[in-house]
């Protein structure tokens, strides 16, 4: 494809489970090399949506291109150019780091020598963990060894849902170099976030949806500019807005289950 057609393209996407519509009508886009974010309350339709790119949700009607490529007329195509992490990993308890990775890199027909993997544990900072079985790990360990699982075939989309949820600074900040070093490769990332900091330091554009739909999306600097006059965001504002403001200005401060 051409380098100016975007790595996903999300057209007037729609999900329904019964008579309730958790997405409705979404259109979105992704350059390549760019960090995405979705933000919305709990129950605004994130993860369906997430579901539906995956593969993993079958739409009532839209589409989902990767590089171009629908995602349910050719999911095997599509699927090997996608990398998930989501918020609860599923490897196995008992397995060691070394073994987590042998078996994702045999999974995707990856070659990894020794000496590559011994690379890659010292670049996540896990060289001297590699023996440990998974649940020996602290949270951020964890994490950053999910999102080098969720990498290890290079695909053209990782897909992160909450990547630092419940990580101390630190170790979220160790995730944002990360996911930063990612996109310096030439990858493209659609991550999910509460945290409105996170989404401020790491995205280049975001969109904020509720109750199914997507209703702006930006540069958080566009959209703090855009929305700073909203009576709702000046409400939630203390002092000079900021993109939290204008998430709860939007979306409103309700507490969401």
């Amino acid at each position: 494809m051409s380098k100016s057609t975007p790595i996903l393209e999300v057209n007037d996407l729609s999900v329904a489970y019964g008579a309730k519509k958790a997405v409705e009508a979404v259109t979105f886009s992704i350059k390549r090399g760019e960090i995405f974010g979705l933000l919305g309350p709990n129950g605004a339709g994130k993860s369906s949506t997430l579901g539906a790119i995956e593969g993993l949700v079958r739409p009532d009607s839209g589409t989902s291109l990767i590089d171009g490529v629908d995602i349910w007329l050719h999911p095997s195509e599509v699927k090997s150019n996608i990398g998930v992490q989501l918020q609860a990993t599923s490897f196995q308890y008992e397995l060691t780091i070394n073994q987590i990775i042998k078996l994702y890199a045999g999974l995707y027909n990856v070659k990894l020598s020794s000496s590559d993997i011994v690379q890659s544990l010292q670049a996540m900072g896990l060289d001297s963990e590699a023996g440990k079985p998974f649940k020996n790990l602290s949270g951020g360990q964890q994490q950053r060894l999910s999102l080098y699982i969720a990498n290890i075939h290079h695909p053209l989309l990782l897909l992160l849902d909450e990547p630092t949820a419940g990580l101390d600074p630190q170790s979220r900040r160790q995730l944002w170099d990360t996911i930063e070093r990612n996109r310096q490769d030439g990858g493209s990332i659609l991550l999910t976030t509460h945290s409105m900091e996170e989404a401020q330091a790491v995205c280049d554009r975001v969109a904020i949806m509720d109750h199914g739909k997507i209703i702006t999306v930006g540069t958080p600097k566009e959209l703090i500019e855009k929305h700073k006059s909203d009576p709702e965001v000046r409400k939630a504002a203390h002092g000079k807005v900021t993109l939290e403001d204008v998430f709860i200005g939007l979306t409103g401060s309700e507490v969401r289950e």
